[in-house]
């Protein structure tokens, strides 16, 4: 159950980094609203994750779920660019997050 909860953790991450930049610097009522309910459910989520893994396992995975997401939806959503060095990096992180699964004791 720890992983769903990280899982879910860093999926509320991935909403109130976007919804943060869609506030307009927490100028925009409804945005910044979900930026802050993101944010508390995102904690919340990350410390029953905790309850069961490791610190550095559970922080290092849900700040990775949160970058890749963020990135996933700037590229899709806002027009980022996709340069190929960007995607590179990203990939890089991606396996640092299976990495550390992998090599997670529970």
């Amino acid at each position: 159950m720890a992983w769903i909860y990280l899982a879910v953790a860093g999926l509320f991450e991935v909403v109130w980094a976007f919804s943060m930049k869609q506030s307009d610097g927490f100028t925009r009522p409804w945005p910044t609203a979900i930026t802050i309910v993101g944010m508390a459910a995102s904690v919340w989520f990350l410390a029953l994750s905790m309850k069961v893994l490791p610190l550095g396992t559970a922080y290092v995975i849900w700040t990775g779920i949160g970058a890749i997401g963020a990135f996933a939806l700037g590229l899709a959503l806002l027009g980022e660019s996709a340069d190929p060095l960007r995607l590179v990096a990203a990939g890089l992180i991606l396996a640092g997050l299976v990495l550390m699964k992998i090599a997670a004791p529970q």
